[in-house]
Parts: C-alpha cells; structure tokens; sequence
C-alpha cells in the first residue's frame, strides 16, 4: 500500500490509501496577485509568513510554495522562503517551481523531505527533474501530460502516468514517492470531466498503487459558484481514492467536507479527528460568567423562598 511520507524537522505527514486526506494549501504564489509578486521581488516576505499561519490555522497539512516572479532571481528568493518558512512554521512543504535552479535550491535549503512539483512525461522534463528527486531523496509529483500535450482521454493520461512512474524506478525513485496528477479538466468544458477523473483515479491506485493529487480549483473554472463545485467534487473524488489535493482551504465549507469525507471514508478511526474539529471552543471568561450567573439565580431563588 502506498505510503507517501513527507516531513518538517518536526512533523511528518503520510499521504496513503488509509490515511486522512492531505489538504495542499495553494495560497503562496504570487501568480495574478501583483502585490504579492512586487514584494517577493523587493525581498520582503511578510505576507508568506502571514498565508502559511493562516492556511494552517483553516485546515492545511502541508503548503505549496510558488516564488515564481518574471525578472528575478528565483533560486535566491526560493532558498530564503524556504529557510523562513522553515523557521516559523513545522508543517512538510512542496517546492514548486518550472525552473530548475530554484527547485534545487529550494531542495538543498529544506531540512525534512519535502514534495517537488512536479515532473511531466516529457523526456526532457524528466531528465531534469527525476535525478533532483533522487539525489535528494524526496517525492515528486508527475503531471499526466507529456510532448503531445494534455490528452482528454484518460485512458492516454493513464499510460502517461505510467511512463513517468516506471522511468522515476529508473533513478531508484519508488512508486510510493510517485504522486500522480491526473489533471482535473474543467467541467464548464468537458462535460464528463468528472466522470473521466473518478475513473482514472481508480485506475491509478488499484493497477499502478500510486498515490494522487490535483489542483482541485481546476474543475470548476469558468464557471459561478465555484465554492460549491469544490466541496461537491473533493469528497467524491477522495471516494475515488484520491489522496491528496492542492487546494484553497479558504474556501467556505470545503475542509469540514473533506473531514467528514475522511470519517465516511474510514479514515478517522473513531471519528476523533471529526469530533475534535466539531467541538466548541470555549469562550474567554464564560466560565467565570457561569459562576457569578449560577450565583445570582441561587440568590433570586433564595428570595422567593
């Protein structure tokens, strides 16, 4: 059974068949988010730190990290995000970058074992990234599209899929550190986007035994509403047997789906993760309230007597 093990210098996430799914927090990249991306160049990193408190706080396990701005050393701003990063919160990280230098710096800054993101059946693609994953001992996600780029049959992203994870056994990269993305299409186009990714899901956990991914914000883009279609697909899809997801977890009602998808799923033993969630959080002094309240009855109903 594929076990996929990331971790801090403090915590380890699995990412399994018989675990809880791992929500990926998408929110550190600065891509359409010009002020974001002017303050990565300028080497001002608050609001990473700020994102990564906060996607952890909403539900998050582990977090994406994207540096990528046009016109900047993206080696240098990857290794320094990283080293911050590391320095002010403990969960595993996905180093994800389309250029190579920063992934490695990325890689050779990150004390743990972290998620590079990702690989493509491209060969060239594959030389680059797979001795990376190997000398560095980590996961990698690969991507089901390659020179003839994204099939919508899933059967062809089927076969692309098992390409990567047979030449990543080349470098010495097993299965189990193989974490496929399908590639969600969007619905508003594919009107069996759906259906195909379900089906494809299964495939590649029950004939390859690989664990799976996806931008989940993929399937509803273009289309209104969006919230509802995430919290409507994740849990069918984790149904599916997907395993893990880069996400939004800011998104209302999402993470509570996934939770209770999780306990439908038999994956929180004893509901304890479920229940613990769900459980009110005291409010400040409302005990001390309840007390001198509790007097003040005693003290009405002594009257009346």
């Amino acid at each position: 059974m594929a076990r996929t093990i990331l971790a801090s210098p403090t915590q380890e996430v699995v990412i399994g068949f018989d675990q809880p799914f791992v929500m990926i927090g998408e929110r550190i990249n600065p891509t359409n988010r010009p002020k974001f991306a002017k303050e990565l160049a300028e080497g001002n990193y608050w609001r990473v730190i700020a994102e990564a408190k906060k996607q952890i706080a909403a539900g998050a396990q582990v977090l994406d990290v994207n540096v990528g701005v046009p016109l900047t050393d993206e080696a240098k701003i990857m290794s320094e995000v990283i080293t911050l990063l590391q320095s002010e919160v403990d969960v595993p990280l996905v180093i994800d970058s389309s250029v190579l230098d920063a992934l490695e710096s990325g890689l050779a800054a990150y004390k743990g074992r972290p998620l590079v993101n990702s690989t493509t059946a491209e060969e060239e693609s594959m030389q680059r990234i797979l001795p990376l994953v190997a000398k560095y001992d980590c996961a990698v996600v690969a991507i089901s599209n390659d020179e003839t780029g994204i099939s919508e049959d899933p059967d062809v992203r089927f076969e692309i899929a098992k390409r990567i994870v047979h030449r990543a056994a080349d470098y010495g990269i097993k299965a189990e550190d193989v974490v496929v993305d399908p590639l969600v299409m969007p619905i508003g186009a594919i009107n069996s986007a759906g259906r195909d990714v379900f089906r494809l899901v299964r495939r590649l956990r029950e004939e390859l035994g690989v664990n799976t991914t996806c931008g989940a914000s993929n399937v509803a883009f273009g289309l209104p509403n969006r919230h509802a279609v995430h919290n409507a697909f994740l849990p069918m899809v984790q149904a599916s047997g997907m395993t893990s997801a880069i996400l939004n977890v800011y998104d209302e009602g999402l993470v509570p789906a996934i939770k209770a998808a999780d306990m439908l799923a038999g994956n929180d033993p004893n509901c304890a993760n479920w229940i613990a969630r769900s459980r009110p959080k005291p409010v400040e002094g409302a005990e001390g309230e309840g007390r001198r309240g509790g007097g003040r009855r005693g003290g009405r109903s002594g009257r009346r007597g």
